[in-house]
C-alpha cells in the first residue's frame, strides 16, 4: 500500500462527509438558525462569553481538542496493524466523534453556555448532573496534573522548543491586544506572528534551553512548578488577549504542519512497511475493545464535550458556525491522525537510528514496534511519530535539525493549550458545584481556579518528580470514552425531546458505551489480578457511576412527556 494513496483517500472521504452529513446534521437533526441570539451575544463578558469569528475559534477549539491526543492514541494503536486504526480514525469520526462534538457545542450554545453535566439536570435529573460533573471533574483533574508533567518532560526531550514555545505568548497577547483594541486585521496579524514564529523555531534550534535542578528538585519538577502557575494565569486572562490570538497562531501552525507533511507523503510516497492487520502483537491487550479507547483524539473523545460545552460555545457568533467548528474541527482531527499513521506506519520506513544501528523497511518499523513493551514511556511514542514524520518532511528539503525543532514546538504548543483550556474548564465546573451547595466564594475566577489547578498539583506531587496522576492515568482512557458515552448520551435525549431523529446520536452512544464498559470490566479483572486496591476502587466507582447514569437515562427515554419538557422545565 503506498501512503499516497492512504491520505488522499482519506482527506475525499472527509470531505464529503462534511459536505453531505455535516450539512445533514446541521440542517435536518439540529436545526441551526441563525437569528437565534447565541450566549456570546446574550451573556457577553469579553472575558468568557465573546462573540468571535468562526476562524478564529476554529483555531481555539481544534487546538484545545487536538493537544496530543490525535498523535499519541494512533501511534499506539498502530501496533495492531495500520488498517483498524485507519478505519477507526475515518469512520468514527465521520459517524460518531463529529456527532459527539457538534452536537456537544448546540446542546450547550442552546442553553447558556452550560457544561454538559449541567445540562444533564435539565435534561435527566438532578442526580445525573452531579455524576456527571464528577466524572467531568476527576478526568480534568487528572488532565491538568498529566499534561503539566508531560510538558515539562518535553521541554527536556527538545530544548530547542523552549525558547519558541515561551516566546509565543507575548507574540500571541500582541496579536489579541492589536485586533481587540486597535480593531487590527487579525489575519494580518496572524501571518506576521507565525513568521515571527518560526525565526523563534529557527533561533531555538541553534539555542537550546534547559534549567539545573535546585533545592533538591529536579528541572521536571520546576518545569512543572512553572507550568501550574502559567496554566492558573492564562485560565482567568480573557479569551480575546491570550486564548484566542494563541490558538489561532497554533492552528495555523498545524496547517504548516499538515501541508509540509501531506508534501512529504507526495514527494516521498513512502510505502507502508507496517502490517495491514496484526491482530495478537506481543504483550498487548486485546484489540476490541482497547483499539476504540486508545484511539480517542482523532475517531471520538469524550474530552472534545467539554471543551465544546465549556469554552467554545460562549463564543458562538451564530448557531451555523457549531458546524464549522464542530464537525469540521472532529474531521480535521481526523486528518491529522491519518497523517500520523502515514508516519508511523510508512514514514518511519524511511530509516531510523544512525550509522551500523541506521534500519529500513520493516525493520525499522519492528525497532519501534517489536512488543507492547516496546512502545510504552512517552518518548518511546513520540520517537516514532517524529521519526517519521521529520523523514517525510526532510524528503522536500527541510533540515532534520529544524525538522525535528518544528515538530517539538508543534507537541509542546498543543500540549500547552490543552493544559490552560482543561485549567478554564476545571474552575466552570468548579464554580457550577458551588451554586449546588451554596459556596459563593468558588463562584469567584480567582478561587476557583486556584482550586483548580492547587488539587491537579497535589495530585501531580504526590509522589516523586511530580509522577504522583500516573498512578491514576490507566485509568484515563476508559474514563475518557465514558465520557464520551455520556454526553453522546445527553445529545440523544436532547434530541429525543425535541422530536429529532435521536438515532444519529443513539447508535454511536450504545456503542462507546458498550465499547468503554467492556474495556473498564477488563480493566477491573486485572487490577484485581495485579493487587492494584487503589485501580480496582476507583474503576469500580467510575464503572458504577456509569450503570447509574445509564439507567436515570432511559428511564427519562422511556417516559411519556411532550417534546421540550423535562422535569418540568423547558428546554432550548
Amino acid at each position: 500500500m503506498n501512503s499516497v494513496l492512504l491520505i488522499v483517500g482519506t482527506v475525499i472521504a472527509y470531505l464529503l462527509a462534511y459536505r453531505l452529513y455535516g450539512h445533514y446534521l446541521g440542517r435536518k437533526i439540529f436545526k441551526l438558525d441563525d437569528t437565534r441570539p447565541t450566549p456570546a451575544h446574550t451573556m457577553r463578558d469579553n472575558v468568557d462569553y465573546l462573540p468571535t469569528r468562526k476562524e478564529v475559534l476554529f483555531g481555539h477549539h481544534f487546538t484545545s481538542i487536538a493537544g496530543l491526543g490525535p498523535i499519541v492514541g494512533p501511534t499506539i494503536a498502530v501496533i495492531w496493524g495500520w488498517l483498524p486504526a485507519m478505519l477507526w480514525v475515518v469512520f468514527g469520526s465521520i459517524l460518531m466523534g463529529g456527532v459527539h462534538d457538534m452536537g456537544s457545542i448546540v446542546v450547550s450554545m442552546r442553553n447558556r453556555g452550560l457544561s454538559i453535566g449541567e445540562i444533564a439536570s435539565k435534561l435527566i435529573n438532578k442526580r445525573s448532573r452531579m455524576l456527571f460533573l464528577l466524572i467531568i471533574f476527576f478526568e480534568l483533574w487528572m488532565v491538568i496534573a498529566v499534561f503539566a508533567l508531560i510538558i515539562a518532560i518535553l521541554f527536556t526531550l527538545y530544548p530547542a522548543s523552549v525558547l519558541p514555545v515561551w516566546l509565543q505568548i507575548p507574540i500571541a497577547m500582541v496579536v489579541g491586544w492589536y485586533v481587540y483594541r486597535r480593531n487590527g486585521n487579525i489575519y494580518a496579524a496572524s501571518v506576521v506572528a507565525i513568521i515571527l514564529m518560526y525565526l523563534t523555531i529557527v533561533w531555538g534550534t541553534y539555542v537550546p534551553l534547559s534549567i539545573p535542578s535546585f533545592m533538591g528538585l529536579s528541572a521536571t519538577e520546576i518545569w512543572m512548578i512553572i507550568l501550574f502557575i502559567y496554566a492558573f494565569v492564562a485560565s482567568i486572562l480573557p479569551v480575546w488577549l491570550l486564548l484566542q490570538a494563541r490558538d489561532f497562531i497554533n492552528a495555523l501552525q498545524l496547517v504548516i504542519i499538515l501541508i509540509l507533511l501531506v508534501l512529504g507523503v507526495l514527494v516521498a510516497h513512502p510505502m507502508v512497511v507496517a502490517p495491514a492487520i496484526q491482530a495478537h502483537p506481543a504483550g498487548a491487550p486485546s484489540m476490541i475493545p482497547f483499539l476504540f479507547i486508545i484511539i480517542a483524539c482523532g475517531a471520538n473523545s469524550g474530552f472534545h464535550s467539554l471543551v465544546g460545552s465549556g469554552t467554545t460555545s460562549k463564543q458562538i457568533n451564530m448557531e451555523s458556525d457549531s458546524r464549522f467548528i464542530g464537525y469540521g474541527g472532529m474531521l480535521m482531527e481526523g486528518v491529522l491522525a491519518a497523517l500520523v499513521i502515514a508516519a508511523v506506519a510508512a514514514g518511519i520506513g524511511m530509516g531510523t537510528g544512525t550509522g551500523t544501528h541506521a534500519l529500513t523497511g520493516q525493520a525499522a518499523w519492528l525497532h519501534h514496534y517489536s512488543s507492547w513493551s516496546a512502545i510504552q514511556g512517552l518518548n518511546a511514542k513520540l520517537a516514532a511519530f517524529v521519526t517519521g514524520a521529520v523523514n517525510m518532511i526532510e524528503a522536500i528539503g527541510v533540515p532534520k535539525n529544524i525538522a525535528a525543532t518544528i515538530f517539538g514546538v508543534f507537541l509542546v504548543s498543543f500540549a500547552n493549550t490543552t493544559l490552560d483550556t482543561a485549567a478554564r474548564i476545571q474552575r466552570y465546573v468548579i464554580s457550577e458545584i458551588s451554586l449546588d451547595y451554596r459556596i459563593p466564594a468558588l463562584n469567584n475566577k480567582y478561587v476557583a481556579t486556584f482550586l483548580a489547578v492547587f488539587t491537579a498539583a497535589l495530585l501531580a506531587f504526590s509522589n516523586k518528580g511530580g509522577k504522583g496522576a500516573l498512578a491514576l492515568w490507566p485509568l484515563f482512557g476508559a474514563v475518557n470514552q465514558l465520557l464520551a458515552g455520556l454526553a453522546l448520551l445527553i445529545i440523544t435525549v436532547y434530541l429525543k425531546r425535541k422530536g429529532s431523529k435521536a438515532l444519529v446520536a443513539g447508535i454511536p452512544m450504545i456503542f462507546m458505551v458498550s465499547m468503554t464498559g467492556y474495556a473498564m470490566v477488563l480493566n477491573i479483572l486485572d487490577f484485581m489480578r495485579k493487587g492494584d486496591i487503589l485501580l480496582l476502587l476507583v474503576g469500580l466507582v467510575v464503572l458504577i457511576l456509569e450503570i447509574w447514569m445509564i439507567g436515570e437515562a432511559i428511564f427519562v427515554l422511556t417516559k411519556n412527556g411532550k417534546h421540550g419538557e423535562l422535569n418540568g422545565e423547558n428546554i432550548d
